[in-house]
């Protein structure tokens, strides 16, 4: 099952936007709003909701698909606009071991055992089009293409061998970074603040069992693809997971129950063959400092785009849709991210 958030004009539910049903070809959607107004409320109430949802999916993919209307991607808030929790992961050890380098931080003891994860921002994550606003070049603008899953309520203490049984949906996820505060924000001992503006998500969320055989193992085996304005950056594998999805939500549920909704990041995808590039230009530039002796990748400037899609083992696109954004300066952001952005509650 594919879903999706529409824009909403109600005043009240710009933020939330609209819940849809997307057809398998990802050509039609089917309005949801009357099972579950958005798509936290459906995760709250999944075990009440799913059936029906199915039934729109069935309903949506049928010849006829009575009711549906066509899915533009361009309407699409990210899948869930905001939530009650985002954690992300470091689960590729590739790129936090390039990482520890570039922050200048010394090497974690029980990294390979220990999963190192930081709690972002979930009030506002940016749609798969929206303009991303940032302060100022300065800041050392970069992307991070990483997979994520969102869960049902988890139990406190559940083991990493029962986690993926409240696994809902499965997302695609650029999560921007501002590199200039990482190193000090690191070396802190508190987390990423300032270094972590509002992060992006693909169009559709899906369910485990669009992935196939493509989600084995609490891993998403597939290639994520980036490009930086139209030119190739990488596309390490997602099967490359140290740690996987189990193992990370039970990390985060060692001392807390999870609520539905709660997002959880694999951390940036990363293979140690530097032949299939980055997902980040931070990583990128590492490499080539280690190999030439400086970097010379520049990050991102303003009027820059990124886009990243998933790809399965024949070069064909998964089902998340794309990530096509481009970098802005604050208060130039397009009309409809503006537009939520003046809205209140």
């Amino acid at each position: 099952m594919k879903l999706a958030t529409l824009r909403d004009d109600q005043r009240n539910r710009q933020r939330d936007g609209r819940l849809v049903v997307v057809s398998a070809d990802a050509r039609r959607c089917i309005d949801a709003s009357p099972v579950a107004p958005t798509l936290l409320d459906a995760l709250e109430r999944w075990s009440v909701v799913e059936p029906a949802l199915h039934d729109l999916a069935r309903t949506v993919n049928a010849p006829a698909a009575q009711g549906a209307m066509p899915f533009d991607v361009r309407q699409c808030l990210a899948p869930l606009p905001r939530t009650w929790q985002w954690l992300d992961g470091s689960a590729f050890l590739n790129h936090g071991h390039l990482m520890e380098r570039a922050f200048k931080v010394p090497p974690v003891a029980d990294f390979e055992t220990i999963p190192l994860m930081y709690q972002g921002a979930a009030d506002d994550f940016l749609g798969p089009h929206d303009d991303v606003a940032l302060p100022s070049e300065a800041d050392q603008i970069d992307f991070e293409g990483e997979f994520g899953v969102v869960l049902s309520e988890t139990p406190l203490g559940v083991a990493a061998e029962e986690a993926l049984q409240h696994v809902r949906l499965i997302v695609l996820i650029n999560d921007w970074s501002l590199r200039a505060f990482g190193p000090r924000e690191a070396k802190s001992g508190f987390g990423f603040v300032q270094a972590k503006p509002s992060t992006a998500f693909a169009p559709i969320a899906v369910t485990p069992d669009e992935l196939g055989a493509a989600w084995t193992g609490g891993r998403v085996h597939l290639r994520l693809q980036t490009q930086r304005n139209g030119e190739w950056f990488g596309h390490p594998h997602g099967g490359a997971m140290h740690f996987d999805f189990g193992q990370l939500i039970a990390h985060a549920a060692r001392t807390r129950r999870l609520s539905a909704g709660t997002l959880i990041g694999s951390g940036t995808v990363s293979n140690a063959d530097v032949a299939v590039g980055s997902s980040c230009i931070a990583e990128r530039r590492m490499v080539e400092a280690l190999a030439d002796g400086a970097p010379h990748t520049p990050f991102l400037r303003f009027g820059e785009r990124v886009r990243m899609v998933a790809l399965d083992g024949q070069d064909q696109p998964a089902p998340f849709g794309v990530i096509d954004q481009m970098v802005v300066p604050c208060g130039a952001a397009g009309p409809e991210r503006m537009s939520i952005e003046n809205a209140t509650d």
